[in-house]
């Protein structure tokens, strides 16, 4: 199954011409594999084109978790699971699957400062990634300022587009929205404009009965509150600040060096 050194070079040019880079890059070494295991022509094509399709996922991988601006470090290895509440640790497997994000459903995780809300929500990004969804993190804060200003230039519209092709959109943060008028309203339409048909997970410090320090209008913040809570997972973060403990533990084995 080994070919010529022209012929070889011909089959590189014509797997890069059909855009096959795993196809050029292993059928050499599986082609050997092949020969030492008596494969047919069959299993041995099938074989090259199952690495053809893994490595385009990882790169799509790559490419969409780059794209997503997760923190690196802040994924479900370095979550410390047995200290999530337990409804928390409950529904966790299921948001890691990602089904949620393919109904268009919200998961709304409220808590106390330090309680690890980003961390709980940037691993469950970052698991939908792996499984072949996009996902976008931002501050809350930082995404309507820009979303203000793609208003103010009259590309408001265009920006929400741009959002849409993101299966998961993580607002963190939503308590600290600056308290302005327009940006309550950039704010408002964005949820709306996913609502039902794309996902959002919102971390926040503020309950409900404190979103219209957000929303201000009443009527606003009532329709705010419909729109997220219909067909959404709601999780509490509860316990010790989970940066105090850090902070303690770090301070002991200081201490203890």
């Amino acid at each position: 199954m080994t070919a010529s050194p022209n012929r070889e070079e011909a089959l590189r040019l014509l797997l890069r011409s059909l855009k096959l880079p795993a196809f050029q890059e292993h059928w050499a070494q599986v082609a050997r594999q092949a020969e030492d295991g008596g494969w047919t022509f069959g299993p041995f094509l099938h074989h090259l084109a199952e690495v053809e399709v893994e490595e385009r996922r990882q790169r799509r991988v790559q490419r969409h978790l780059k794209a997503s601006q997760l923190p690196h470090g802040k994924t479900l290895a370095t979550l410390d699971v047995d200290k999530l509440p337990a409804k928390v640790r409950r529904v966790m497997p299921r948001l890691c699957d990602g089904d949620f994000a393919d109904r268009g459903d919200n998961v709304l995780i409220f808590g106390l400062p330090g309680r690890g809300k980003t961390h709980l929500a940037c691993a469950i990004g970052h698991e939908l990634v792996q499984r072949g969804r996009r996902v976008l993190f931002a501050s809350t804060n930082l995404l309507v300022q820009r979303l203000l200003a793609a208003k103010r230039d009259l590309e408001l519209e265009r920006a929400l587009k741009r959002l849409d092709r993101y299966d998961l959109l993580i607002l963190d943060d939503l308590g600290y929205v600056q308290q302005d008028r327009a940006e309550m309203e950039v704010l408002f339409t964005l949820l709306a404009e996913r609502y039902e048909r794309r996902s959002v997970i919102i971390t926040s410090n503020l309950v409900f009965s404190q979103w219209d320090q957000i929303f201000k209008d009443p009527m606003t913040t009532a329709a705010a509150i419909d729109r997220v809570v219909h067909h959404s997972v709601i999780l509490e973060m509860t316990g010790p600040s989970v940066r105090t403990e850090q902070a303690k533990a770090s301070q002991a084995a200081m201490a203890g060096a």
